[in-house]
């Protein structure tokens, strides 16, 4: 390619979509979250993730589609096509269209559900901690209310875990199918 005719290739948009992608889920998942948990007190760390994983989860569902529909196709006429058919195309199905699906699916799972019902689970035990006089993190013993509180916390918290290293398992996947063709 000559002069500037690599703006018009998907190529470049579908490696910095990818490095975007890969690296906020790295970030987010070993480093921020983790020093800010260290860091912050229990509500402000609280307050941080609320404000953070909504655009987090919408650039998870996101760029998986953005990498969808920048797939560049091999160079090679028989090879697979560009964009959406060369990502459903048959042989692509285990190295591109399955962590594709993968990581917008999960995305999509924090984003609209398993996000949702935690922040409405952290409200409640809000409320509680004003009932009970006493916050979910200080030590037992706690009322009935706070414990099934935690319990549910823990279930979605965990919840939201596995799906979003399941998505960045399903990124990294990909990163390498797409280091093969690089080679």
């Amino acid at each position: 390619m000559s002069g500037l005719s690599i703006f018009k290739s998907p190529a470049p948009y579908h490696i910095i979509a990818y490095g975007t992608l890969l690296g906020s889920q790295f970030f987010q998942s070993f480093i921020g979250g983790v020093v800010a948990f260290k860091v912050l007190t229990r509500p402000q760390f609280s307050q941080l993730q609320q404000k953070l994983f909504p655009i987090y989860f919408g650039m998870q569902t996101a760029l998986p589609v953005v990498l969808a529909i920048t797939y560049p196709g091999s160079t090679n006429p028989l090879g697979a096509a560009s964009t959406l058919s060369g990502v459903l195309a048959d042989g692509n199905r285990w190295s591109v269209l399955i962590p594709f699906a993968t990581m917008f699916v999960g995305g999509l799972i924090n984003m609209v559900y398993v996000g949702p019902a935690t922040t409405k689970i952290m409200r409640e035990r809000k409320v509680q901690e004003t009932r009970d006089g006493k916050k979910s993190y200080d030590p037992a013993p706690h009322s009935k209310e706070m414990q099934q509180l935690n319990r549910a916390f823990g279930k979605m918290h965990g919840i939201s875990s596995l799906v979003n290293m399941g998505a960045f398992i399903a990124t990294i996947w990909y990163g390498f199918s797409l280091a093969e063709r690089i080679q």
